[in-house]
């Protein structure tokens, strides 16, 4: 055949291929345009300010690293991340090389969208033609790349663990629908193929093995086009079915990365951005094994992956949106990087509604001039051992500082916040704001990490604010602090406000280095557990709570460590709760024990009684 001088070929099985293509592309542009239309002002002007930057070609590296490559999914597991890849890029260069093989052999002619999809139905003699072989060999390859992706989606189905998963997404039925048409497409495909070498001998090292099989059982001339058909048809369903199931994320995540590029991000109530979210979501089902409530309490229809479903189906449900601690371990682990827990917030907040609060009592204190401020908060206040060893080591410094929460046991508002009374948590802010404006002071320091998110994410404040890790790591660094090493064998559990919340990861532990040897849990970091303490939910049980916390403080006992490092008034109290045998203590506690010299290093177990003794309290 010259394919240089022929006019476009044609079948009518194309048509079904045509059809999905074109509704799917034009449904896909038309969505971009729109979302990107009623996105705010604000938003617009920063993908307009930013367009033509290098934001612009690290977007296009993060669409390759992560929708191609899927980058995230590889570190959860490298045989799902291949899976995942092998789908993904192997279509990816198999539509590109597909593309150059029709341009090249019709001297860069430009073809119609199914020419290149069905090349091999047109043209039966490839081999023959200069640079044949190797683009048959190629697409062979690329094929046999896909499929064991294919294969290892089948093994998922049945087995996921292999390829760690615990448990898996439940489905609604368009999910199934369009994922039967995904996993048709490229067995069909070699079918097709197949076929196709069994009777033109036109393949390479895959397809003319598998249709000399066929043809030695099966009559493959009456199944030459039934096969090209099917292949079509199975094509054009997927399209068809794409943009109503989960399979919207495959264009959708593309502009959500674009987007978070130029700065566009989740607002304090539901926008067309919450939308682009809601539809990145793939429903992997990471996140599922992510979930303390499933992994501890066997509640395994109420994480992430289904609440976004509910949402985007706009079938949102008070179960759904109520049952979750807000640890953000489910954000930290979706490859896509949704903003589950502000999501979340959010929708609270049009749930719950309130009677309006009054806070006039914090109008009534004023403190002298300091430096510092120093904020112990709710928790804080339920853990004075807390405070109060932070306090002694501000006073050993030298700091000039005001417990400016001594007697009022003033709320942050953060509480308020994670359970969607977002007006109420406001006013409270903004008489908070004032109180902290009115003592004078240049740096805010405060043991809570629940009460550090809310200050650094809502209160604008115009001074420093430090976790008292951070703050007790710069006093030693500025030699105005000086601790004791011994060979105590200290393991710390990272909040998840401290970590996911605020990224502080590395403080707590130069801190802790600096008293003793600190030995790593196997979830640490990123990856740390949840004490079960959580403010944000309010539908388990204490008996739910204790479980939750027990697992954890198992994991973090599991290294033989001397003692557990808290650097979190409500993780200890929740781990107090759960163990009388697991030695517990606040890092404030542990450095002034380190300073004092109080036994640590010959007598253990008996740290939380000495700092107790040293700063006089019963707690």
């Amino acid at each position: 055949m010259d394919l240089h001088a022929m006019h476009f070929p044609y079948h009518p099985f194309v048509l079904p291929f045509t059809i999905g293509l074109v509704f799917v592309f034009f449904y896909i542009v038309g969505k971009w345009i729109y979302w990107i239309s009623r996105l705010g002002k604000d938003d617009r002007f920063k993908i307009l300010k930013n367009i033509f930057t290098l934001k612009t070609p690290q977007a296009i590296y993060e669409v390759f690293m992560e929708c191609l490559l899927h980058r995230k999914v590889f570190k959860k597991n490298a045989l799902l991340g291949y899976m995942h890849m092998s789908l993904a890029l192997g279509w990816f260069l198999l539509i590109i090389l597909g593309n150059l093989e029709t341009r090249y052999f019709t001297h860069g002619r430009i073809n119609p969208p199914y020419f290149p999809i069905f090349f091999e139905f047109f043209e039966h003699d490839l081999i023959s033609l200069n640079y044949g072989r190797f683009f048959t060999v190629a697409m062979d390859f690329l094929l046999l790349f896909i499929l064991t992706g294919v294969g290892l989606a089948y093994f998922k189905r049945f087995k996921s663990k292999p390829l760690g998963m615990q448990r898996t997404t439940k489905h609604v039925p368009i999910d199934r629908w369009a994922l039967t048409a995904l996993w048709l497409i490229f067995p069909l495909r070699l079918f097709a193929q197949g076929v196709t070498a069994g009777l033109y001998d036109a393949g390479s090292f895959l397809t003319n093995p598998v249709g000399n099989l066929l043809a030695s059982f099966l009559p493959i001339h009456y199944l030459y086009y039934p096969s090209w058909w099917a292949y079509s048809f199975a094509l054009g369903s997927f399209f068809v079915l794409l943009p109503f199931s989960r399979y919207m994320h495959i264009p959708t995540e593309i502009l959500l990365i674009f987007l978070r590029k130029y700065g566009v991000a989740e607002k304090n109530i539901h926008s067309t951005y919450t939308k682009v979210e809601l539809s990145s979501c793939s429903r992997c089902g990471i996140c599922i094994d992510a979930c303390q409530l499933g992994s501890d309490l066997g509640i395994v229809s109420t994480q992430s992956t289904y609440f976004i479903k509910s949402l985007r189906y706009d079938k949102p449900s008070d179960l759904l949106i109520d049952s979750c601690m807000v640890c953000k371990r489910c954000d930290q682990v979706c490859p896509v990087g949704i903003d589950i827990a502000s999501i979340r917030a959010n929708e609270r907040k049009e749930l719950h509604l309130f009677d309006e609060n009054s806070y006039k009592y914090i109008n009534g204190y004023r403190y002298k001039s300091a430096k510092i401020a120093y904020f112990a908060g709710c928790m804080g206040h339920l853990t004075p051992s807390v405070y109060k060893a932070t306090l002694a080591l501000f006073d050993k410094a030298g700091v000039d500082y005001n417990f400016i929460d001594k007697d009022g046991s003033i709320c942050c508002g953060r509480p308020l916040q994670l359970t969607g009374q977002e007006d109420a948590a406001m006013q409270l802010i903004e008489k908070n704001i004032k109180l902290i404006e009115n003592c004078g002071a240049t740096v805010l320091v405060t043991s809570c990490p629940i009460c550090a998110k809310v200050f650094n994410d809502s209160y604008n404040l115009k001074i420093p604010i430090y976790h008292h890790s951070q703050y007790l790591l710069k006093l030693a660094k500025e030699q105005k602090l000086t601790f004791n090493k011994t060979d105590i064998k200290i393991t710390y559990h990272d909040p998840c406000e401290l970590g996911r919340g605020l990224g502080v990861y590395e403080e707590p532990r130069e801190l802790l280095k600096l008293a003793g040897n600190l030995i790593e849990s196997s979830n640490s970091r990123e990856n740390s557990l949840c004490c079960g303490g959580s403010l944000g939910i309010t539908n388990i049980s204490q008996e739910q709570r204790h479980t939750i916390a027990t697992i954890t403080l198992d994991e973090l006992s599991a290294n033989k460590a001397d003692i557990v490092a808290t650097a979190c008034p409500l993780c200890k109290k929740t781990f107090k709760s759960a163990s009388e045998n697991t030695m517990i203590a606040d890092i404030s506690e542990i450095m002034l024990d380190s300073i004092n010299d109080r036994g640590i290093k010959h007598n253990p177990k008996t740290v939380s009684k000495e700092v107790v003794k040293s700063i006089n309290i019963n707690r």
